[in-house]
């Protein structure tokens, strides 16, 4: 992998990359590109051109942890947020945004900041353009914003910023647990106001993507030990009883309380592989938080 990135750096000098270890996914990685399609072409070609099997973990920003005996920590994942009770503050990186949008398309762009946590600074009539100036969140930027901002403009916004510093922020960690195993590889530092609509949305897309077992799969978001959101994915189920054309019931409810012990051993040793699609799921779109 280490000699696959390298070539590429040679064509692509906005690609960077430092080594990194998860505890779920073990050694990796820790890549940086201009965004979302940039990553998309760079997976596309390790995969076609190296032959390499890739796994794209959700992306993430680094964020400044005060803890209350008062060290300041950089962290890189969710996995390395410090438990709640040591955490006295949270920081997360801002932007400051510039944007230029016609006119008739005001409307819907301003909307989309607010929704994406952006606090208005200033705004500037230029003509038929307008310039719209926001303190954004780093993390929101990552998490769709620009193909939202083509959508909402029909493709004439466009958009320029560059980092400003780290400010406090009401955040928390959202945990995802498949089958009661928690995935730190999709673990995210999310904004705790909008930590419902994410974690529904985040457990529906995985619903979906994940293949059906022998067994159920429960797929649950949580912040600490309290469960925000889950779904479950169904398990294959034989009919035990289509090779019986009548007979006693008694006989039939033998066969099938058979089959739901057999569900339930399997349910507590099997395993789940997830596909590269769930963490794809996560890396290509963030379920938004709906606005009144």
């Amino acid at each position: 992998m280490r000699t696959a990135l390298n070539k590429l750096q040679l064509s692509d000098s906005a690609l960077t990359f430092t080594s990194e270890f998860s505890p779920a996914l073990g050694n990796g990685f820790r890549v940086g590109f201009l965004g979302l399609l940039h990553a998309d072409i760079v997976q596309e070609r390790l995969e076609r051109e190296f032959n390499l099997d890739v796994i794209a973990a959700a992306p993430s920003v680094s964020y400044e942890v005060l803890t209350m005996n008062s060290k300041l920590l950089t962290i890189n994942q969710a996995s390395a947020l410090p438990d709640p009770s040591v955490i006295k503050e949270i920081r997360e990186p801002m932007l400051d945004l510039s944007i230029f949008v016609p006119q008739e398309f005001i409307g819907p762009v301003i909307q989309l900041c607010q929704d994406h946590r952006g606090t208005q600074i200033h705004i500037e009539y230029l003509s038929k353009l307008v310039q719209l100036s926001y303190s954004l969140p780093l993390a929101e930027l990552i998490r769709g914003f620009y193909d939202a901002l083509k959508s909402a403009s029909q493709g004439f916004a466009t958009l320029d910023y560059e980092l400003a510093d780290y400010q406090p922020a009401d955040l928390a960690k959202l945990d995802i647990l498949i089958a009661g195993d928690k995935i730190d590889a999709l673990s995210q530092i999310v904004p705790r106001a909008q930590a419902q609509y994410l974690a529904k949305g985040l457990v529906e897309t995985l619903q979906n993507i994940i293949p059906r077992q022998n067994f159920e799969v429960p797929i649950q978001a949580a912040i600490g030990s309290h469960i925000l959101a889950r779904a479950d994915v169904k398990a294959y189920r034989k009919d035990v009883l289509a090779k019986m054309s009548g007979g006693d019931q008694t006989r039939k409810d033998k066969l099938l309380k058979k089959q739901k012990k057999g569900k339930a051993r399997m349910k507590r040793v099997g395993k789940i592989d997830l596909p590269q699609a769930a963490f794809l799921s996560i890396l290509a779109s963030t379920p938004r938080a709906s606005r009144n």
